[in-house]
């Protein structure tokens, strides 16, 4: 993975000149995106050497806090690890204030080994599966987003921000809208020439269903890791390209309690070595294998919600006829389902797997997905008939739809815990329950509200 001679880090410094420093970065737990800032001289020696850090920043809450995880942490003196250059990932940022680059980074232990605790090494260890099968994931991700003011209302909430083309506030809905897209052309314009930069293959850009809210999509790749690490740094780059336009985006799952939420859905199908699609069997309907995957994914669901949704904001979603999945059910060109097979050319056949919520870690989100749809298929799990009509109507109780019992039916799920690795599960619960202990030893002004004058 190190870059192999002194001759890349030359060659980029030649071809950008004008860059004064570089960042070491990669995506923790949460999938927020961490790391270190060098002056540019230093590039050579972070693509040769590598970035000694932490081992416990991938082991981090969503607020920063180490909790020390298993012991690991202030327990065992917080050893460092090395972080070593993924290699194609040197690239630019053209969204920074001072010129800057950026190199996507992935963790090793003192051995030189993979460390089970980065989540891209999680998802590469449930791939192994599929190899093992001479599968190949072909998967391409959505992600949906809100773009918000910088101002919040009186109240502390998110608003719609004012937009560059009308000089209003937005407060209707106008899904697929080409004028809202227009209206802020500009900032999209950058965010593709960001991606442009990155290699970040990107598809359509659409106006989805309340103000301010857009869909990206990601190309399809032969590659789950690259999927992942392209989902990572888009939004890494939607936020930074907001920011420079002087709003903030934002993939909070339900930034506003009455308007739809942003999710990331996956679309997944799987190649053999000859680059033959086997989710189609030569049927006009979902085949054998693609129906085992189907029943695999509905299986282990409940016990994928606390990393399909690892936030109390991103459960606020499931709520009925809210245009979020909200049960165990697989549909035929339905979007209501949960896991839905898209109408195409049979060669493309797929699943989209639509619970995730935009919060969740790309990599977690995709290794349970892919584990799941592995372990219907081993088990030649039958899924049932397809569901039609509004699957939207009644909540699924079997899902879990509050975090502590959400992360206790993950603790206990003994198929992600063999494709995980038992520490990894183990860690993800203890660091996300001390979160929640955390979360709600804080005083809302609802608490206030409801209980100061309770008798």
């Amino acid at each position: 993975m190190l870059s192999p001679t002194p001759a890349d880090a030359e060659a980029f410094i030649a071809a950008h000149p004008q860059i004064e420093f570089v960042d070491g970065i990669f995506s923790d737990l949460c999938g927020i995106t961490r790391g270190k800032r060098y002056p540019i001289e230093d590039l050579h020696k972070i693509l040769m050497k590598g970035i000694t850090i932490p081992a416990s920043v991938y082991l981090l809450s969503v607020t920063g806090s180490s909790h020390d995880p298993l012991g690991m942490g202030i327990s065992d003196g917080d050893p460092d690890n090395l972080l070593v250059p993924l290699r194609g990932m040197l690239k630019p940022v053209l969204w920074a204030e001072r010129p800057l680059a950026q190199v996507y980074m992935t963790m090793q232990d003192r051995r030189g080994r993979p460390s089970p605790f980065e989540p891209r090494n999680v998802l590469a260890r449930v791939l192994e599966r599929f190899a093992a099968m001479e599968l190949t994931p072909v998967v391409a991700l959505e992600l949906e987003f809100y773009l918000i003011d910088r101002e919040r209302t009186r109240f502390g909430a998110p608003q719609p921000p004012i937009s560059p083309g009308s000089r209003q506030r937005a407060n209707t809905t106008q899904v697929y809208s080409i004028a809202e897209v227009e209206d802020f052309a500009s900032l999209i314009a950058d965010i593709t020439a960001a991606c442009d930069a990155q290699d970040i293959p990107y598809g359509a850009i659409t106006a989805e269903y309340a103000p301010g809210q857009f869909e990206i999509n990601l190309d399809h790749v032969p590659d789950a890791l690259l999927a992942a690490d392209h989902a990572v740094l888009l939004k890494r780059a939607v936020k930074g390209c907001a920011r420079r336009h002087g709003i903030q985006a934002t993939f909070a799952p339900k930034p506003y309690p009455d308007r739809t939420g942003s999710g990331l859905h996956a679309h997944i199908s799987l190649v053999d070595r000859d680059g033959r699609n086997v989710l189609d069997d030569g049927s006009e309907h979902p085949g054998a294998l693609l129906r085992h995957a189907i029943g695999g994914c509905l299986q282990l669901m409940p016990d994928s919600m606390a990393i399909f949704a690892p936030n109390p904001n991103g459960l606020r979603r499931f709520r009925a006829n809210n245009f979020v999945p909200v049960s165990r059910c697989w549909g035929i060109e339905n979007r209501s389902a949960a896991v839905r097979v898209p109408m195409g050319e049979p060669q493309s056949r797929r699943i989209e797997h639509r619970i995730a919520g935009a919060d969740a870690n790309p990599y977690l989100a995709l290794a349970c997905i892919l584990a799941s749809m592995h372990h219907g298929i081993q088990a030649e799990i039958d899924p049932g008939p397809p569901s039609t009509g509004n699957l939207g109507l009644e909540v699924d109780l079997r899902l879990p739809r509050r975090s502590y019992p959400a992360l206790q039916q993950l603790s206990q799920s003994a198929e992600l815990k063999d494709y995980f690795g038992e520490a990894y599960v183990e860690a993800y619960v203890a660091t996300k329950t001390a979160e929640m202990d955390a979360f709600y030893e804080e005083l809302s002004p609802t608490e206030y509200a409801w209980y100061l004058q309770a008798d």
